[in-house]
């Protein structure tokens, strides 16, 4: 028995070539990554769901209980169409994720280190002016990902951002206070927007609509969320779906920073001509 079952396990391993390995490889990651999405959503008690819903087909093969089996084939054949349904929210996040592209980049990231130093310290100071104040803010600042839907439910601005512009904008009482605004660049291209919010059923309860809508927006693309809360004065930031709260102006200046810093980087590299494809000079 031992011989026969290394016999077999030399054969496998035989028959294994290195496409082979480059394909479990792939699969392996798609599987990673598709759990990785559906973890801590409501897809992913749809999908254990799934999973029970399977392995009852499975024993009710195995025990011969036919009419149950043949009600659980049915309804898995069915269920492509009762899951297209059901996991819309999710797999239209899935393939607005999957269509993230750096073909158009944006704004922001031409700007140059000096234009760029000047919008963060614009930043910097509306927010601390409305942490100080406690006046609410959603400042969601676009990057790679073009944001020309969430701009379309809002008020066109087409102004030059600046600490006083917000500050008007977020006045309460202003008829846009309540909304997000879009920064695209150095250019606050609209206010008064209206986000998605997370669906996410972790959040902390305490977290109101506007916190909801900043991590919403950044699980759908690539921005950045800069949120004031305005009952506490809290300044919090949300990249990919994250929140960070509590959150002191320096470290919105640095996030910022290194935000830009690291594009500008990628984009000196891009300039840079490989030595091996150069042509040697022609003699003199």
């Amino acid at each position: 028995m031992r011989e026969i079952i290394s016999d077999f396990f030399s054969s496998l391993l035989l028959s294994i070539g290195f496409t082979d390995i480059i394909d479990i490889i792939i699969v392996a990651f798609v599987i990673y990554k598709v759990l990785e999405f559906i973890k801590e959503t409501r897809a992913e008690q749809l999908v254990k769901g799934l999973f029970v819903l399977g392995l009852m087909t499975f024993l009710s093969s195995v025990l011969n209980l036919y009419t149950l089996n043949w009600i659980l084939l049915g309804t898995l054949q069915i269920g492509v169409i009762a899951l297209v349904i059901l996991f819309q929210p999710e797999l239209r996040r899935a393939l607005e994720y999957i269509g993230r592209s750096k073909i158009m980049p944006s704004n922001f990231m031409d700007l140059d280190k000096e234009r760029a130093k000047h919008l963060i310290n614009e930043f910097a100071r509306a927010v601390e002016n409305f942490s100080a104040n406690r006046i609410g803010a959603l400042i969601i600042i676009e990057r790679e990902t073009a944001l020309n839907d969430i701009i379309e439910t809002g008020t066109t601005v087409d102004a030059e951002v600046s600490s006083e512009l917000l500050g008007n904008v977020f006045y309460e009482g202003a008829p846009l206070h309540d909304g997000a605004v879009i920064v695209r660049g150095d250019r606050l291209v609209a206010a008064g927007c209206v986000l998605p919010l997370t669906q996410n059923k972790n959040i902390n309860k305490e977290l109101g609509t506007r916190h909801r809508a900043g991590i919403g927006i950044t699980e759908i693309s690539d921005a950045i969320a800069i949120v004031v809360s305005e009952e506490t004065g809290i300044i919090s930031m949300a990249i990919d779906g994250k929140l960070s709260r509590f959150l002191d102006v320096k470290t919105v200046e640095k996030t910022l920073f290194s935000t830009y810093l690291e594009s500008d980087v990628d984009r000196r590299f891009s300039k840079i001509k490989p030595l091996w494809g150069r042509k040697k000079d022609a003699p003199k």
